[in-house]
């Protein structure tokens, strides 16, 4: 079975994914990461970013490995290092490429073949899995899903530049809208969850209820709009 997760950064669907996928007992991937870690090579190896045979010839050769919520690149852990502002503000010129999503939309479902497994992502629900089981499109306002990135980096070495990062999720928000290939949709067949007031817990228990088909609990309803974020 594959649960297919799309949305826009910041909207929660990473950590969702996650729960719900322990939850559920499933597999997890994170397709975001397989472009963060394509990025972060290139950015290594000093590649141009705008060189699109090349980026594929790297992403297709890429020595990759994900388990749950951690990354591996040549099995060196790189979690924390392509979740920096850095890799922000270069991985939607890497995505864009056509020859790139290509490569690396083989390797997502390489990753999940035989498996049950929750999928999340930008266009999972229409390119990389559109026969998934269960499709579900998360969203929330923009200034919510901008504090929550910065409220993510929190911790981390970089300095957190809070209006950069707003700037940046703006112009994420634009380029994943607007490419040309594996935009990010609404699919129609998805369900539309607005996380902006919602808990994770409230979330994760949401879409656990629809997978079982089972109506949403008073208990559950209350605890989605608790413990905002």
């Amino acid at each position: 079975m594959i649960v297919a997760i799309d949305g826009p950064a910041g909207s929660g669907k990473t950590t969702v994914a996650q729960k719900l996928s322990e939850k559920l007992n499933f597999s997890y991937l994170d397709t975001g990461a397989t472009y963060r870690t394509l990025t972060y090579a290139a950015l290594e190896e000093g590649l141009d970013l705008s060189r699109e045979v090349e980026l594929a010839a790297l992403a297709d050769s890429l020595d990759l490995r994900l388990e749950g919520e951690k990354v591996y690149l040549r099995g060196a852990d790189i979690s924390r290092q392509i979740r920096t502002p850095l890799i922000d503000k270069n991985i939607s010129q890497v995505a864009a490429l056509k020859r790139v999503r290509e490569v690396m939309r083989q390797k997502q479902r390489a990753m999940a073949q035989g498996k049950d497994c929750v999928v999340e992502g930008r266009d999972i629900t229409t390119v990389v899995f559109p026969d998934s089981d269960f499709k579900f499109y998360l969203d929330a306002d923009q200034k919510v899903r901008a504090q929550r990135r910065i409220d993510q980096m929190k911790g981390g070495e970089e300095k957190i530049d809070c209006e950069e990062i707003e700037k940046d999720l703006i112009k994420r928000d634009k380029a994943d809208l607007s490419r040309e290939v594996g935009s990010l949709k609404l699919s129609e067949d998805a369900r539309y969850i607005d996380t902006t007031s919602l808990s994770i817990e409230g979330v994760v228990d949401k879409l656990f209820s629809i997978i079982k088909g089972k109506p949403q609990s008073e208990e559950t309803k209350e605890s989605s709009n608790e413990g905002k974020r």
